[in-house]
């Protein structure tokens, strides 16, 4: 017998479904059991993965915490425990870069459990329309209360989406100078100076729950790039709906970072064919477009993003992001690189509170990422 305890992220979307379907597995005909602990967002967004891993036997995951994570050796490789043909049905059925991101040295190191990424969100009381456009964006700023996203790692995400919309995605390995160049750099920072002159200063320490919370109850009606959370568009009714982001330019790249969650195996797990069939089962199209939307879940499956009723249910959530979400950016996985990423966030969101030049945020990015790939390679 296997008491299996998994840790998830305390919101709805991250444990209503698997605590429910952790009920169903402990129900079965085995003697083995599954219990969900959740921690704050703020924990999954940041906690060492090492660390979680030696004291839970699953672990939901974003993907820039493989690099700490294989460093550490604290995961099971995926592709060991599972058959060939469902890591490969994986890879081909779940949207954009989900099976990707997981995937590392050539291992596929957590299931693509939920898929989501930077859209825009706005009050549809207040906004008649998204803005397709950043100059739309900033025109709609000001008439209407709005907001970037800047808690945590935000405000570095939400920098690093523009410079993927201006052609200049960011670079992903440790050793790899610049960061981003400094043209596209400044002209990012700058724009996120624009429009961040229209915010009230105090939605910098929102994250993107209380973000979507304020734009729920039209305290603010519109933010161009916040991760987007299906249970603020599923209720009937809901004065909530999201959108692609808006583009650069007209015909640009929708520029958006990645996120979702992970699904991984620690190293310490004994692991049995009947977790096996649950982790399989949890990522099956039945799961998927039946049992996670219905239990507060967001889906990695094309086939559920698609899927006239679960878009029927969640006020079309899937189909008017879906375009943003395949195109989603992965962010760098190697180790050291939550850490930069929080301290890097410190850097525009501090810049911006204080109206710092942005050539000189820019200058202390990239001095940051050079210390760190310092760091990472030993030198």
């Amino acid at each position: 017998m296997t008491d299996y305890r998994g840790l998830t992220w305390d919101h709805p979307r991250g444990t209503v479904a698997l605590r429910d379907a952790a009920s169903r597995f402990s129900a079965e005909d085995h003697e083995h059991t599954l219990t969900w602990d959740s921690q704050p967002l703020e924990g999954f967004e940041s906690h060492p993965v090492d660390d979680l891993c030696a004291r839970y036997d699953l672990v939901v995951l974003d993907h820039p915490h493989l690099g700490d994570a294989l460093a550490a050796d604290a995961l099971r490789p995926l592709d060991e425990l599972l058959p060939a043909a469902v890591v490969e049905e994986w890879r081909a059925t779940t949207v954009g870069a989900a099976a990707h991101s997981y995937t590392l040295d050539g291992r596929l190191w957590a299931a693509p459990l939920d898929v989501a990424t930077q859209v825009a969100a706005l009050n549809r009381a207040s906004v008649s329309g998204p803005p397709r456009t950043w100059d739309e964006a900033l025109e709609l700023s000001g008439t209407a209360p709005v907001a970037l996203s800047l808690a945590g790692p935000h405000a570095l995400l939400t920098y690093f989406s523009l410079c993927v919309a201006l052609g200049e995605p960011p670079a992903t390995r440790a050793d790899a100078v610049p960061l981003v160049g400094r043209a596209t750099g400044v002209t990012a920072l700058e724009m996120m100076r624009d429009f961040f002159d229209r915010c009230d200063p105090a939605t910098s320490e929102l994250n993107p729950i209380a973000l979507l919370e304020r734009i729920a109850d039209g305290r603010i009606a519109y933010c161009p790039l916040v991760y987007g959370y299906v249970n603020y568009a599923s209720a009937e009714g809901s004065p909530v709906r999201f959108a692609d982001v808006p583009r650069c330019r007209p015909g640009g790249r929708l520029g958006s970072v990645l996120g979702g969650t992970g699904l991984a195996v620690s190293r310490r797990t004994p692991v049995t064919e009947e977790l096996v069939r649950h982790i399989v089962w949890l990522l099956s199209a039945d799961a998927q477009r039946e049992h996670l939307p219905r239990h507060r879940g967001q889906p990695a499956r094309r086939e559920a993003w698609t899927d006239p009723a679960v878009n029927a249910h969640s006020g079309d959530f899937y189909t008017d992001t879906l375009a943003t979400t395949e195109s989603a950016w992965v962010r760098p996985r190697h180790p050291g690189y939550t850490v930069f990423q929080q301290a890097a966030s410190a850097i525009v969101r501090d810049g911006l509170l204080t109206d710092r030049p942005a050539r000189a945020v820019h200058d202390d990015l990239e001095a940051l990422h050079r210390d760190t790939a310092r760091s990472a390679t030993g030198d």
